[in-house]
């Protein structure tokens, strides 16, 4: 079954149809900046544009950046603050809408590194900010927002998002001790078996992750900057099943 699958994120929108079976897109992915401040009615624009382009009649899964409950968000953390009780699935055309880190999440224990894992598994995402995905035996934890954890008096992704890291100016060495804080201290909350980095950084693991030393194994995203992408539009795939 071909989703559209489209992930919005706080730097930019992206899209493109999935093959929700074999968890790769069948089309290149469109991306567009996030309209600023990113606003609902600016959001829901770009989200147009990205069905336009495909020509998309069918099913659309949708990544939102903070914590949705039956399509209504709750929070936004990186995106205008209009957003807050806002129902996304009604704005987006009935869409289905989730957490974009838990998106990413369903991607890669569907189709990644998680697959036919047991025990607990975290799907961490680095990008604007940090997003989480927490699974137990395959069972997904919905919304767990772990980037807000406070760390040295902050939100842990206000010091080791990849936002972070740029805005700071930081050497990739220096980011991975933030990295490595940030780390051990979710490693301490969950005892996992695996922890996954996902976002943008997956694909520059090896500039950062050599430097970051925890007992748990840590690993790059397989499906990378897709999986937003490709875990909303299985998402979806799965929620029309039912």
């Amino acid at each position: 079954m071909n989703v559209l699958g489209i992930d919005i994120g706080g730097s930019g929108i992206k899209g493109a149809p999935v093959d929700t079976e074999a968890g790769e897109l069948v089309q290149e992915r469109l991306r567009i900046a996030t309209p600023q401040p990113a606003k609902p009615e600016g959001v829901a624009e770009v989200v147009g544009r990205i069905v336009k382009h495909f020509e998309w009649d069918g099913p659309v899964g949708i990544t939102f950046p903070g914590v949705v409950v039956d399509g209504v968000v709750r929070t936004a953390a990186n995106v205008h603050h209009s957003w807050i009780g806002v129902d996304a699935a009604e704005l987006f055309g009935g869409a289905t809408v989730l957490n974009d880190a838990d998106a990413a999440g369903i991607a890669e224990m569907t189709f990644g590194h998680g697959r036919d894992r047991g025990g607990t598994v975290l799907i961490l995402t680095f990008g604007t900010g940090i997003g989480s995905a927490l699974f137990t035996d395959g069972t997904l934890v919905c919304n767990t927002e772990l980037g807000h954890l406070e760390l040295h008096g902050k939100d842990a992704e206000d010091r080791a998002s990849a936002r972070a890291r740029e805005e700071h100016d930081l050497s990739w060495e220096k980011w991975a001790e933030r990295v490595e804080t940030y780390l051990k201290h979710v490693e301490m909350l969950f005892s996992p078996a695996l922890i996954v980095i996902g976002g943008g950084v997956s694909k520059k693991a090896d500039k950062f992750l050599p430097h970051v030393t925890i007992d748990t194994p840590v690993v790059p995203a397989a499906l990378q900057n897709e999986a937003g992408i490709i875990g909303a539009a299985r998402h979806a795939a799965t929620r029309s099943a039912k």
